[in-house]
């Protein structure tokens, strides 16, 4: 399938119609779709959140402003579809769940479209992995303990790095786990460099 045809059926999915409708938040689905298959840089995410299901742009937030420090880029290059892919494991918002917490990535997204996408994205330099949904769909082996697969993150080089979410929830363990910034951040940025050229 060509890669226009896929992101027009993806932006028209509506497989999670009903499960949105449940949730707290009782949403539409409104699939956010940003790639090309020239893209050099691919990041994997787990799932639009509020903001960005509103705004209909990716990392619309202030996980986005981190996540582009940590990378060393600005929103010029981060927004170019031509050079950077950003497919989560969810294209849509999943909602919250009664207590206000978010609710996971339906497996069913990923099983539907991330193979087809992986398929037209041949070009691909490197692979950022955020957060242990990502990480252990393309990782073997890698299971939901962020920390362990970041803290290996060498054994993942040069074509992929696993990042934990860029949330500001997150604080607390960028403070607890000070080698992140100081051994893999210039790492990163180097490698984001590299695949851009």
């Amino acid at each position: 399938m060509e890669t226009r045809r896929l992101k027009a059926d993806i932006s028209a999915c509506r497989i999670c119609a009903d499960r949105f409708r449940k949730t707290a938040t009782a949403h539409a689905p409104r699939p956010v779709v940003w790639f090309n298959d020239t893209a050099r840089i691919l990041i994997a995410g787990q799932a639009p959140g509020l903001r960005v299901h509103e705004a209909g742009k990716p990392f619309f937030d202030r996980s986005g402003d981190r996540l582009r420090d940590w990378m060393g880029i600005g929103e010029d290059i981060f927004y170019d579809r031509d050079r950077v892919a950003i497919v989560p494991m969810a294209f849509c918002f999943p909602g919250y769940d009664d207590k206000g917490s978010d609710l996971p990535p339906p497996r069913i997204c990923a099983s539907t479209w991330r193979s087809q996408i992986m398929e037209q994205l041949s070009g691909i330099r490197l692979t950022l992995l955020i957060g242990g949904y990502a990480q252990g769909w393309h990782l073997p082996g890698a299971g939901k303990n962020v920390t362990q697969t970041v803290a290996a993150w060498r054994k993942s080089l040069p074509d992929t790095l696993p990042l934990p979410h860029p949330s500001w929830r997150n604080t607390g363990w960028l403070r607890k786990n000070p080698w992140f910034e100081t051994e893999l951040l210039p790492v990163l940025r180097t490698r984001v460099q590299e695949a851009l050229q």
